[in-house]
């Protein structure tokens, strides 16, 4: 009998660990096909609140429902094996208070089999992160450019690029990293602002926006496989997807309308009649 164990999935104080070392690689997933694919090669999967854009077409991320997240965090742990997967509170989910956060993370981690969550906010959350770390759920935090403030910054506009901007941000990151969070997102920042970052708190910084200083990237995955319309500049395309799609949409449509497809070869034919392919008997056993 074979001795071998399932692959361990990577946690999130195996995340921690990393603060310095190996970069950590990461993308988004919000669904299990995806999933299935980038898992081999990245540490952690965020299912990000960025689904409502991406998926389903919403203008920010502030519509995005708790049962959305939990769905499709579900089917993204369902469909990896490897990476830590890391969920997104919605907007709304956790700012109430302590309590309300523990209960609505507490439902995310129970439901979906994720290994961590991830909420927006420094120094006015740092007292909901620890409350959450202290009752056993690991928390990545998210400063800089945080998405589901976007009506209070006035847009999705970059961090740090004043240094009379810095003490605020740096308040921030000593606070949710003095409070237990194992990592954070720094996002849309000046890179001089994310080295120091890097360089001052013990937590691994994860950049999208934040330059190669940080302990790690993450990016949207349809933004840097070419399949979104619009993307920020940080963002690289390592692949044209979307016109690979277009391209064989178009085909498909053409050959439906011209009647090529399905041809024979896509076609079932009953057992005891004659191929339409070939137009002879099928023979049959005696």
């Amino acid at each position: 009998m074979s001795s071998q164990s399932p692959a361990k999935r990577l946690s999130a104080p195996d995340i921690r660990q990393r603060k310095g070392g190996e970069p950590i690689v990461s993308l988004t997933a919000y669904h299990a096909h995806t999933a299935r694919i980038v898992d081999p090669y990245v540490d952690f999967l965020l299912v990000g609140d960025s689904l409502g854009m991406v998926m389903h077409g919403y203008e920010s991320t502030i519509p995005v429902p708790l049962d959305l997240m939990i769905m499709h965090g579900s089917a993204v742990v369902r469909g990896s094996s490897h990476a830590l997967v890391v969920v997104d509170l919605p907007f709304g989910s956790y700012e109430e208070s302590p309590q309300a956060a523990f209960r609505n993370a507490a439902r995310v981690m129970k439901e979906t089999g994720c290994g961590a969550v991830k909420l927006e906010g420094g120094e006015r959350m740092a007292e909901t992160i620890r409350y959450l770390t202290e009752r056993g759920i690991p928390v990545m935090a998210h400063i800089g450019l945080t998405p589901q403030s976007v009506n209070m910054m006035g847009g999705f506009k970059t961090q740090g690029r004043e240094r009379a901007e810095w003490a605020v941000i740096e308040a921030d990151a000593k606070a949710i990293a003095d409070a237990g969070a194992f990592s954070v997102v720094l996002e849309g920042m000046a890179e001089l602002l994310a080295a120091r970052l890097t360089k001052d708190i013990p937590i691994p910084t994860i950049g999208i926006g934040a330059s190669a200083e940080c302990d790690g990237q993450i990016l949207v995955l349809e933004d840097m496989l070419g399949l979104s319309p619009r993307v920020p500049k940080f963002v690289k395309e390592f692949a044209s997807l979307g016109d690979a799609i277009e391209t064989a949409v178009k085909a498909y449509a053409d050959e439906v309308r011209e009647r090529r497809f399905p041809a024979p070869e896509h076609t079932y034919t009953m057992r005891d009649e004659a191929d339409p392919a070939t137009k002879t008997p099928k023979m049959t056993g005696s």
